[in-house]
């Protein structure tokens, strides 16, 4: 693997960015890299030991500390996370495709805002494009804060063991998208006993589920209660 101190001092201000062209130059000669190719970052939590610097198939891959550069081969972004899961290296985030070096610390940010969607005390590895609502949410704590204190505050209140019961709830119905029915069944209860519970919420809440703009304004609020900092 690519973990050198001579590696990172190329990659760093690639990653840094934005990234001048004789920089570009540089990393790509001393790395032995295409300028453009199609290429994403994986940030983890810290770094990792066991980590790859090769997938066959074109894959390749360069470390700096706990970011990892990624130049992939005919298949997509998939593969090396994968590989990256079963190495044990999470929590991580991984950006979108970027179209070469230059890009690059667009998709180190981008990354980090992956990053911060994962649970505590996870091995996950995300990828940005699945975690879009919550990195949104997660990239302003301050923002975040204020939602969850904003929408369920009445419900920080509640005896922890109920507040459990109204949130699973809620998630348990958004998973089943939006059916009574099939979460019941879930949660192994009745669909009065769903629906006793959602109105509930949404009396607590003073928003409701059927309201599109207040759904949203409800589901982003959970993603950032379930977030690391979210949680109290």
């Amino acid at each position: 693997m690519r973990r050198d101190t001579g590696a990172a001092a190329l990659l760093g201000p690639l990653l840094a960015g934005p990234a001048q062209p004789h920089q570009v130059r540089r990393a790509a000669q001393g790395l032995g890299l295409p300028e453009r190719g199609r290429y994403a970052v994986v940030v983890l939590a810290a770094p990792a030991a066991a980590v790859p610097d090769a997938d066959g198939d074109g894959v390749r891959w360069c470390w700096c500390g706990e970011a990892g550069v990624v130049l992939l081969g005919p298949g997509g972004l998939a593969g090396p996370v994968a590989r990256l899961g079963e190495a044990g290296a999470g929590p991580g985030g991984v950006s979108p495709v970027v179209g070469g070096l230059a890009e690059l610390g667009l998709a180190r940010r981008l990354a980090g805002a992956a990053l911060l969607t994962c649970g505590a005390g996870t091995r996950e590895i995300v990828a940005l494009d699945e975690r879009l609502p919550t990195a949104l949410v997660a990239s302003v704590p301050e923002l975040s804060a204020r939602l969850v204190a904003e929408v369920f505050g009445p419900l920080l209140v509640l005896a922890p063991a109920e507040r459990a019961l109204l949130v699973g709830t809620l998630e348990a119905w958004l998973e089943c998208g939006g059916s009574v029915g099939r979460a019941a069944v879930r949660l192994r209860c009745h669909r009065n006993t769903v629906f006793n519970r959602l109105r509930r919420l949404e009396r607590l809440t003073s928003r409701s589920l059927s309201h599109p703009r207040e759904l949203v304004e409800t589901v982003l609020a959970l993603d950032a209660l379930r977030l690391p900092a979210g949680r109290g």
